[in-house]
């Protein structure tokens, strides 16, 4: 993907025409050359007419979440005329997900740590606002340590897990996710 996009993708994406965009071929497990276009498209219209990806997580933060933010970058993601198949790559909290993977993409963009997992390249959204990214491990470690007692990885879970964790640490709830993580996947917890 990043070769496509000349190794730039902001600078591609910005750019690039839509005839440009429609040569582009690619595809990876469930993500193909429908999908991997409607992005470069969507991002484009994001970024010329709200300016950047940050503005529309941070303009709907609500109840101390980015719940509301993911519910509504979903919805204008798919605001014009879209793929169906393409959907099933953006989740949405409203409709029951756990949001693994955007709330894992929130928590890249916003954490900023010493170690370089977390690339922190956000400013206007506070770590105190992430959610877990969710999944079988940390749901399992969660669940053994006391912290979740829903039985499902869903949204409701994600709620219970957020505030066991705003519990132990208000500004940077986040911070436990690769614990429960590891734990799961290294240590067999």
């Amino acid at each position: 993907m990043m070769d496509l996009l000349d190794n730039s993708p902001y600078d591609y994406i910005i750019n690039s025409t839509v005839k440009e965009i429609d040569k582009l071929n690619v595809k990876h497990r469930t993500f193909n050359e429908i999908d991997f276009r409607y992005f470069i498209k969507q991002l484009k219209y994001i970024y010329i007419n709200h300016g950047n990806l940050e503005n529309i997580f941070f303009d709907n933060i609500e109840n101390n979440s980015l719940h509301k933010s993911i519910h509504v970058f979903k919805s204008l993601f798919f605001k014009n005329n879209f793929p169906l198949r393409t959907t099933k790559h953006i989740s949405d909290p409203y409709k029951g997900s756990a949001c693994k993977r955007i709330n894992m993409f929130l928590r890249w963009m916003v954490r900023k740590d010493s170690n370089g997992v977390d690339f922190g390249i956000w400013n206007k959204i506070s770590p105190s606002y992430l959610s877990c990214p969710l999944d079988v491990h940390s749901g399992r470690v969660a669940r053994k340590l006391g912290m979740l007692k829903r039985t499902q990885n869903d949204h409701k879970a994600v709620i219970e897990l957020d505030n066991k964790l705003r519990y132990l640490d208000s500004n940077d709830p986040v911070k436990y996710d690769f614990s429960l993580f590891g734990l799961g996947v290294f240590e067999g917890f």
